[in-house]
């Protein structure tokens, strides 16, 4: 019987990949986006995935959302907590609303989530959970504070959350992209590019969405049941942590 994968803002970029590539591989797939209706529509008569709207930031909506995915698609074997958003300005700039944005997002979101399958998962006994965090949660990043915080307090919730679901068969990883070939990128002019983003990447490109998808395809299966508590950095050497 196949299993469910649901993916959290995963109607576009980088989201959008992992739910593809798990569909490929077997999975029943499930992906909830936050508000672009017409990109979610686009996506689900492209691929046939089934998308379901929330804000990850909403533990009652979390709740409800997954019930209805589970109700709809199965129980969520394997949950890939990607939705993630930007409020940059320098610290002295930074507004309590930046901050909070951020940090719902993207750290409690990632704690909604979870917390959301976890019973579920600790019954059957199997789970997955794999949380894209970002290069930035290991080295921090200028006008970030509020994004590098809630990217590194999810490296530090999957290490502790992988200790409390080694012996139900739960795995808990974590991976920090760098640099990634998706539509924001494509906002950056050439020059900066080519003379400061570049020469920072030791493989001297971008990485492409589907190699973030395929670490992700790799931590849901059988074969890495003996990986938990890991990080793995996809920035093509660009920060050895």
């Amino acid at each position: 019987m196949a299993r469910t994968a649901l993916v959290t803002g995963g109607t576009r970029g980088i989201g959008a990949a992992i739910a593809k590539k798990l569909k490929a591989e077997g999975y029943n797939v499930a992906a909830t986006y936050g508000g672009n209706d017409e990109a979610a529509k686009a996506f689900t008569a492209e691929t046939g995935i089934a998308t379901f709207k929330w804000s990850v930031g909403d533990y009652e909506a979390c709740k409800e959302g997954i019930a209805k995915v589970e109700a709809e698609v199965g129980p969520v074997d394997v949950l890939v907590n990607n939705a993630g958003i930007t409020r940059d300005a320098p610290f002295h700039r930074m507004t309590p609303e930046q901050w909070h944005e951020v940090i719902d997002t993207n750290l409690t979101g990632v704690f909604n989530m979870s917390h959301n399958v976890w019973g579920g998962m600790r019954e059957r006994k199997f789970g997955r959970i794999v949380t894209i965090s970002s290069i930035n949660g290991q080295k921090g990043q200028f006008a970030q504070a509020n994004y590098a915080a809630s990217k590194a307090g999810d490296i530090g919730f999957t290490k502790a959350l992988a200790q409390e679901g080694a012996r139900a068969g739960i795995t808990v990883n974590v991976i920090c992209p760098g640099y990634i070939n998706t539509e924001m990128m494509s906002t950056i002019p050439e020059k900066v590019m080519n003379e400061v983003i570049l020469p920072q990447i030791p493989v001297g490109r971008l990485g492409e969405a589907d190699e973030i998808a395929r670490c992700v395809a790799f931590l849901a299966s059988d074969d890495a049941a003996f990986i938990t508590g890991s990080t793995i950095s996809a920035n093509g050497g660009q920060y050895m942590a």
